[in-house]
């Protein structure tokens, strides 16, 4: 189950101009959620996600999946590495 800050994270990513062809790294995703974020806003990336929902929905989906897979490994990777720190 993903939290709110995923699903704000996978937006973000979804919204960006990062494509899976590009195979990114999980600090090159994290660069493109925090870019994105700061030039659309939380609502901004929300209504590109609705917007492509509604024109293209058969990309959309598997964009969103996409995205959200980047999410969970790219924000995980980085709490494993903060846990790790901290004991």
């Amino acid at each position: 189950m993903n939290s709110t800050f995923d699903t704000v994270r996978a937006e973000a990513l979804f919204a960006s101009a990062l494509q899976a062809s590009q195979a990114p790294s999980a600090v090159q995703v994290r660069a493109a959620v925090t870019a994105t974020l700061r030039r659309f806003g939380i609502k901004g990336c929300a209504g590109r996600v609705a917007g492509e929902f509604g024109e293209y929905p058969e990309t959309a989906a598997a964009r969103m999946n996409w995205a959200l897979g980047m999410i969970n490994a790219a924000y995980q990777e980085l709490a494993s590495r903060e846990f790790a720190y901290a004991g």
